[in-house]
């Protein structure tokens, strides 16, 4: 790639981010489709995103991508939410249109475009969705737009658990989905949750490094064949998780669907112009 003056620039912003695949495929796809526009990685926690927000605005990017841990404080700093994002009450994707920022939320629909390319059917299914954070909200809000009958989601009691429940809420009320919040803590919960599921999902931390030797679920007998068991974490790229559910018989959805799917459709937000998805996976290795 020879970067000229008439490139642009897309971003990505979360903290940390040096262990993102997003900028090799993103750019991947941006030079297969001859697109002056180079998309870079930026280091931005909760403290520094409202300066960096200033900067895109002020140099005029095309947008940016939002990670951890900014998802859900993101809403705070755009013009415009997609209907998408308002309901799951956070954003990982900003397109800016002519100074105004619009925000926007890939991730529910990449993770469920990769459950979907097992074969499973969504419609009257049950999820148990671990976590409460933007990329759990964003998952549990597609479902429920995709046809799941219930999410039962599990989270600890920590500085997501009013979101979890205001999330709930929101989906309760616009959607014929039901959204259950119960403690993780809750052993006895969680593990009968899992036994009447239809798939199960983690939508935390645990498993990505340097958290690799954990899993969400203590004791893998809780998994059973029929199962579907997808990751967010892609890094390392089967986690002890999928693992666990490998092992167990259960169908498998690595975090590399979700990071492929959300990806194609920011792409296409940023650009306009259709993601070259058989180039990417090739590229990538992901298939």
């Amino acid at each position: 790639m020879e970067v000229t003056a008439k490139y642009e620039l897309i971003g990505l912003m979360a903290y940390p981010i040096r262990h993102s695949l997003s900028p090799t495929m993103q750019n991947c796809a941006l030079e297969k489709m001859g697109l002056p526009i180079c998309y870079m990685a930026f280091e931005v926690d909760n403290a520094s995103f409202p300066d960096a927000i200033k900067g895109l605005r002020a140099l005029k990017m095309r947008g940016t991508g939002v990670s951890m841990p900014n998802k859900q404080l993101a809403i705070e700093y755009v013009d415009e939410l997609d209907p998408a994002a308002e309901l799951a009450g956070a954003i990982n994707t900003i397109v800016n249109k002519d100074g105004r920022l619009i925000g926007y939320n890939t991730d529910g629909t990449g993770h469920l475009h990769g459950i979907k390319e097992t074969g499973f059917d969504p419609k009257g299914k049950t999820m148990v969705l671990v976590g409460a954070g933007g990329a759990a909200t964003a998952i549990g809000a597609r479902a429920a737009v995709e046809g799941f009958k219930e999410v039962k989601l599990f989270n600890r009691k920590d500085e997501f658990w009013e979101g979890a429940h205001a999330f709930a809420k929101r989906v309760n009320e616009k959607t014929d989905c039901v959204v259950t919040v119960h403690d993780l803590d809750d052993t006895a919960a969680f593990r009968a949750a899992i036994d009447s599921a239809d798939v199960l999902t983690n939508a935390t931390k645990v498993g990505m490094k340097p958290l690799h030797e954990l899993s969400v679920v203590g004791d893998a007998s809780w998994l059973r064949p029929g199962l579907v068991v997808s990751e967010c974490v892609y890094n390392p790229h089967i986690t002890k998780l999928l693992t666990q559910a490998k092992e167990a018989g259960c169908t498998t959805v690595d975090g590399y669907a979700m990071l492929l799917w959300q990806g194609w459709e920011q792409f296409k937000l940023w650009t306009g112009e259709d993601f070259p998805i058989e180039y990417v996976k090739e590229k990538m290795g992901f298939k």
